[in-house]
């Protein structure tokens, strides 16, 4: 049983990270018509102007400063903690090493900063340093949500066993 949970995670965890990066690499260019156009070009004329490298600027800019539709705001913030919360989940659960606060949040940037410099690299997006805090942040909160339902379960299991008389 513990090895079809198992490969039933594992696939999961594809599934999501395909997901993922459709959402994050591919949002606005079909796969197909990206390959048949990479663009290396990293130096393009003004590629900073497309690129945040200040750390919260993005992120202060879309709750005090954007004058932006609510929801649009949202789904730019939200989205990139809600979207990197199933790897901070899912994945201690496949590599027990990974169940650790350290190698979560370490792993996370690590993804987080891959998706980042590809967009930058071929030219899929933009460059945003406040996408690596969210998303790291985002990462952590799924890992602290797993945390919290082996808290939740090891608790009830110590009361069940308490009033069985097994302890």
């Amino acid at each position: 049983m513990y090895k079809l949970i198992k490969t039933i995670l594992i696939l999961l965890f594809c599934f999501y990270l395909m997901i993922l990066s459709q959402n994050i690499l591919f949002k606005y260019t079909p796969v197909t018509q990206v390959i048949s156009q990479l663009d290396f070009s990293l130096i393009r004329e003004n590629w900073w102007s497309f690129n945040n490298l200040i750390p919260f600027k993005t992120i202060i800019f879309y709750l005090f400063l954007a004058d932006i539709n609510l929801d649009i705001r949202i789904n730019n913030l939200a989205g990139n903690i809600i979207g990197f919360m199933p790897f901070g989940f899912i994945l201690p659960l496949i590599l027990k090493k990974y169940f650790n606060f350290k190698s979560i949040l370490k792993t996370t940037f690590i993804l987080s900063l891959t998706y980042e410099i590809l967009q930058l690299l071929f030219a899929l997006g933009s460059f945003d340093v406040d996408d690596l805090i969210l998303n790291t942040l985002g990462g952590i909160l799924g890992y602290f949500v797993l945390r919290l339902i082996k808290f939740i379960y090891d608790l009830i299991g110590k009361r069940s066993n308490n009033t069985m008389g097994m302890n």
